[in-house]
This record gives structure tokens, C-alpha cells and sequence, in this order.
């Protein structure tokens, strides 16, 4: 009985890793962010990165424009799209952000992948109701967009974009 207790305890403690809150981000210490970036900013050097990197304004001419057409959704893109809402605090969404690049550089030509920085891009979070991060939010052609929360795993990536985006 007490090993269900304590498989218990791990199995909620690990979903609660799946997603980010947005109060935790004042949980991570100096140095922790200071050995973070310093590891992005090691990969990043010797990286290409395929994932486009989206301001607010950015949004609106490449995406959609949601000022002009409040009630309705209409991309603007000329392929389908993955948008992670990610901050660089955010444990899970550094697991993903590999990823992602790598299902850019995979699907290069068939599909957009946008981040958004929730930390910098807070007026358009807000917009979209982003409360925990990663949200990924997965937007078809001619279709209304569809969102996910927590770090996916590789292959559930790929069969969205497969079933979803692509309709393979």
C-alpha cells in the first residue's frame, strides 16, 4: 500500500513538470538563468536556428491579424504553422526547443515554426490566454487554429503535423 502511495506522489509529480505556470519563473535563482544562457548561447553559435522568432507586431502581418478581424480567425500565412509560447526561464520549454528546431529544419518548406516569447510579447500572451508555457498552438490552412499545453514529446509533434498540418 505505501508503494501506490509513493508511485502515486511520482506519477502527479511528473505531470506537474509536463507545463510551466507562469509564477514559477521567480523560483529560478541568478545562477541558474546565468548557466542557461550561457548554454543557449553556446548552441546558438554553432546552430542554425529554423525556428522564426515573433514580436507582437510580427504576429499580426505574419500570422494573423486579430485587431482587424476580432471575431474571426484568418491566417495569413502561406503554409501551416506551429507557434510555441515559451519563456527562456521555463524548464519544459527548453526540453522542446531542440525539438522544434529540428522539425523545422525536417519539414523546412512545408511548415512555419514561430516562438513567441511570453516574457518580452506579454500584451500578446495575454491576448491568447497563455497562463502556462509551453503552449503550442497549431494552425492549419483554411482551418481554426488548435492549442496544446506542456512539452510534447517528438513523436506527438510529428503526428500533428502530419495528421494536422500537413493532412498526411
Amino acid at each position: 500500500m505505501r508503494l501506490k502511495g509513493i508511485l502515486l506522489v511520482a506519477v502527479a509529480f511528473s505531470f506537474s513538470m509536463v507545463a510551466c505556470g507562469n509564477q514559477d519563473k521567480n523560483n529560478n535563482t541568478n545562477t541558474t538563468e546565468t548557466n542557461s544562457n550561457k548554454i543557449e548561447n553556446n548552441m546558438t553559435t554553432t546552430t542554425t536556428k529554423k525556428t522564426i522568432n515573433l514580436t507582437r507586431a510580427e504576429f499580426l502581418t505574419k500570422v494573423a491579424n486579430f485587431e482587424e478581424t476580432p471575431d474571426k480567425w484568418v491566417y495569413l500565412g502561406d503554409k501551416p504553422a506551429i507557434i510555441d509560447f515559451y519563456a527562456d526561464w521555463c524548464g519544459p520549454c527548453k526540453m522542446i526547443a531542440p525539438i522544434l528546431e529540428e522539425l523545422a529544419a525536417e519539414y523546412e518548406g512545408q511548415i512555419y515554426i514561430y516562438k513567441v516569447d511570453t516574457e518580452a510579447e506579454q500584451q500578446l500572451a495575454g491576448e491568447f490566454g497563455i497562463r502556462n508555457i509551453p503552449s503550442i498552438l497549431f494552425v492549419p490552412m483554411g482551418e481554426d487554429p488548435q492549442m496544446a499545453q506542456g512539452a510534447l514529446p517528438k513523436d506527438a509533434f510529428k503526428q500533428a503535423i502530419e495528421e494536422v498540418l500537413l493532412k498526411n
